[in-house]
């Protein structure tokens, strides 16, 4: 544990932290999502149930766990993250509770080059699932009935959001306590899963490989504790909506002169 809180003490603010906006931005564009700065996801990290409200801490498959939530650049390095909340929790109520969420509401987390889509004005964007809000600055794929077009939004929103869920799926097959029931308190659990996002990004950004057989052992592990599904979220502001169709559009006639 010493170890633990001299990393995130020590590293936390200078390893996790948003870096050069403009290589990020150039970084999911070339993956084929304009102005994007970061992917964003939750993920439940198993515990043993603790002594005082212990329910809070059930997700809905049924096991203790604690969220994380991890916004990741386009190398899968993370640039915030916000752990601790109680795995019954939505990850649409974890966010709108984070720091994050009020720095993007604010306008202050990025800078502010825009850019027009169409004839849409459109910020620096950050990439979720459906579990998150539709913003003028999260975009999330289209749900329900799609045609061609949205189809083609989903492809390439989902393509750029992936590497949140990849960001994940190395980080525990890294560190392995992160996929088994920690019997740690609550109050020192958070602080190991910051300190192993911290040493992800260091492993990340020095090349450090990972091999391949490490994902097969963390997938056997993770099976136990599958990640619950999360309800979709509805609501969405119109100037989300326009923004969002104003994507699809371009993307469409972008494969139509391709």
């Amino acid at each position: 544990m010493q170890v633990a809180h001299a990393i995130v003490d020590l590293l936390l603010s200078k390893v996790v932290t948003l870096g050069d906006v403009q290589v990020i931005i150039d970084g999911f564009s070339a993956m084929g999502f304009p102005n994007c700065g970061g992917a964003i996801d939750g993920t439940h990290i198993p515990i043993l149930g603790p002594d005082h409200q212990g329910s809070q801490y059930i997700n809905r498959k049924g096991y203790f766990s604690m969220v994380l939530q991890a916004l990741v650049d386009h190398k899968g390095r993370f640039t915030n993250i916000n752990v601790g909340w109680p795995g019954k929790v939505h990850d649409a109520c974890v966010f709108r509770n984070s720091g994050l969420f009020r720095r993007l509401q604010e306008g202050i987390y990025f800078p502010d080059p825009k850019i027009t889509v169409g004839d849409v004005e459109m910020p620096i964007v950050i990439l979720g699932d459906p579990a998150y809000p539709l913003m003028p600055w999260l975009m999330k794929p289209y749900t329900g009935a799609l045609d061609t077009e949205k189809e083609l939004f989903n492809y390439r929103l989902s393509k750029c959001r992936m590497v949140v869920e990849c960001a994940f799926g190395c980080l525990k097959g890294r560190w392995r306590s992160l996929l088994t029931r920690s019997d740690l308190s609550q109050t020192n659990i958070p602080i190991v899963i910051a300190a192993c996002c911290v040493l992800h990004n260091l492993c990340e950004s020095k090349g450090e490989t990972f091999m391949a057989g490490w994902e097969v052992e963390a997938n056997r592990l993770a099976a136990d504790y599958a990640q619950p599904d999360t309800r979709a979220i509805r609501r969405s502001q119109r100037d989300a909506l326009r923004i969002r169709e104003a994507l699809k559009a371009s993307f469409q006639s972008e494969r139509g002169n391709q």
